[in-house]
């Protein structure tokens, strides 16, 4: 299992996911090898805080991974966070199939940052003090990663 704390407005996590990921999710997840956790780490501000949340009332509609492609797909430099408010996630939440109307209102009753806050705090507990971080089996990577780096941990862990 790979578990990963990321924030959906960090650059390095943004390389992570369209640079490295594919390859993983194709050699690793795919055939049936590995398993991919993603863990809140919100650590960037308020907004960071917005779209872990909004990330979480994507889960409740079953949509999730949809949701953290298109965060990450679309997005903007970290200094613009013109994109995590209540209307424009939940355009791209219906956009993606979502009920707008379940998911503003689990949005704007911030019903999904407990979860996300119970993520930060678990990861800090773990020792995550920048993202993306990850742990497989237990072994920690930290930062952008090339694929080779994380095919040297994957394998080593499949091994044993």
């Amino acid at each position: 299992t790979i578990v990963e704390f990321a924030d959906f407005r960090c650059p390095f996590c943004e390389q992570y996911v369209t640079q490295t990921e594919p390859q993983i999710v194709k050699d690793y997840v795919d055939t049936g090898k590995v398993k991919i956790a993603f863990r809140q780490y919100a650590f960037l501000g308020p907004a960071s805080v917005t779209a872990a949340g909004a990330a979480e009332c994507a889960n409740d509609q079953g949509k999730f991974w949809d949701f953290h492609d298109y965060l990450y797909k679309n997005q903007p430099a970290e200094t613009d966070t013109s994109m995590y408010n209540t209307d424009t996630l939940t355009q791209a939440a219906v956009t993606l199939g979502m009920n707008g109307d379940t998911f503003r209102s689990c949005l704007d009753g911030k019903k999904g940052d407990s979860k996300a806050a119970a993520d930060l705090a678990d990861g800090q507990k773990a020792g995550v003090n920048g993202t993306p971080t990850f742990f497989v089996n237990g072994t920690s990577l930290v930062g952008a990663q090339p694929y080779s780096a994380f095919k040297t941990i994957i394998d080593q862990a499949l091994a044993k």
